[in-house]
């Protein structure tokens, strides 16, 4: 059993919230980041595992647009 995974009782594993398909939030967070800035996604971390864990986790969703909108902010500045 994984250190991101417990027993429930019965013996069946269940995720800990931030944890989906065995990629954590954490992980999955570099992956959203680079969807944002239109980059690759790191090794590991597919466009459907990472659609699925936006569905699921609200914190992540969350932090995606946060994210999102950061980088609509930054590119409106007039750095010159």
């Amino acid at each position: 059993m994984s250190p991101s995974r417990t027993a429930a009782p019965g013996g069946v594993r269940r995720a800990h919230a931030g944890d989906h398909g065995g990629v954590h939030c954490s992980e999955l967070r570099t992956a959203i980041s680079a969807r944002v800035d239109d980059e690759r996604p790191p090794p590991g971390v597919g466009e459907a595992v990472l659609d699925a864990h936006l569905r699921d986790c609200a914190e992540c969703r969350s932090w995606s647009e946060r994210a999102r909108r950061l980088r609509i902010l930054a590119a409106g500045l007039d750095l010159d």
